[in-house]
């Protein structure tokens, strides 16, 4: 798949996801598999850019290329200014936000709020492709409502304007995360235009994935939820797409390494204690599905010492892999 300048072989991209896609989490899903990783979206207000979370979200140190922002908003000229200002930043890709449900962002008429109006959105994607040094993506729903699913429509206004690729979620604005996605539509705008498609929504096995890309014919193919405390999903669908054989999980002592890994990027990024109290959400993902994983969130979420919460997830794999018996959070334990 070709944006821009930029190729790639590999077909998986991590999802922007508000609160999880940072610099660390990129960083360590671009290293398990994913070909690309877009990150958590800047609002185009002007007034919001001095924040601390601004400033940690327009930080690529270190970022392997292409470096992928996404954006949002409803004003054209002010996308097209954070688009200018993106760019200046580092960013090697703008994508544009249509495809957010969150009430926060859709009372303020951005993200899926624009598939409502299609004029609108023409004069976002002029504003901001004319704006733009570097290659403009676009990130959409399949339409407001099962019954308005005007994708295709916005598609074809997105290839006019000079978009690179479009992303599809497949559900629209008012399911929210409800139901099963559905990729007909997917299908149906890879058919309308010459662009790279990529698909999204519930592909969470490699299984799954390679349906999706079966059914719709899409280029690539986004992750989001499924990648949160389960990051080497990428590695998993890539060599299930490459062989058509399952790759074993990892096993207890790579997954302690992975987590501990990403804590350790955390802390580092964020500082001590807002880098302990943002890996509270990674630790519950990672945790909570394996056994006596929720009795340590409990404990561990409590925790605002970085030390700490490292030494705690330490004890918790060595016990799990047999190298502490007498951990505090020996497997089945009910620690409350």
């Amino acid at each position: 798949m070709r944006i821009g300048s930029f190729s790639v072989s590999g077909r998986l991209i991590a999802a922007p996801m508000a609160g999880v896609t940072d610099r660390p989490f990129r960083t360590l899903c671009r290293r398990l598999g994913a070909s690309f990783a877009v990150s958590e979206m800047m609002s185009s207000n002007p007034r919001l850019r001095s924040t601390e979370k601004s400033r940690q979200r327009i930080d690529h140190a270190g970022e392997s290329e292409p470096r992928w922002v996404q954006i949002a908003g409803a004003d054209p000229r002010e996308m097209a200014e954070a688009t200018r200002y993106n760019a200046d930043a580092g960013a090697q890709i703008i994508d544009i936000n249509m495809g957010c449900p969150a009430k926060k962002v859709c009372n303020r008429a951005a993200g899926s709020a624009l598939l409502s109006d299609e004029s609108l959105i023409e004069r976002i994607l002029d504003a901001v492709v004319a704006a733009s040094p570097v290659p403009v993506t676009l990130k959409i729903r399949t339409g407001p409502e099962p019954a308005n699913r005007n994708g295709v429509r916005v598609a074809r206004i997105a290839e006019r304007a000079g978009v690179a690729a479009i992303s599809v979620h497949g559900r629209s604005r008012a399911c929210a995360f409800r139901g099963r996605a559905e990729h007909e539509t997917v299908r149906q705008i890879k058919s309308a235009v010459k662009m790279p498609v990529i698909a999204n929504g519930d592909i969470s096995c490699p299984e799954g994935a390679r349906q999706v890309l079966q059914q719709t014919g899409a280029d690539a193919l986004m992750i989001g939820r499924a990648s949160q405390g389960n990051p080497w999903i990428f590695r998993e669908v890539s060599h299930y797409l490459a062989s058509g054989s399952a790759l074993p999980g990892p096993n207890a002592d790579e997954v302690g390494e992975i987590l501990i890994e990403h804590l350790e990027a955390l802390h580092e990024f964020y500082g001590a204690l807002i880098g302990v109290r943002v890996a509270r959400k990674h630790l519950s993902w990672y945790l909570k599905p394996r056994v006596g994983g929720s009795a340590l969130w409990t404990r561990i979420n409590r925790v605002e010492d970085p030390t700490e919460q490292l030494r705690m997830v330490r004890d918790f794999f060595q016990a799990e892999t047999g190298q502490v018996a007498t951990s505090t959070f020996a497997l089945g334990e009910n620690v409350a």
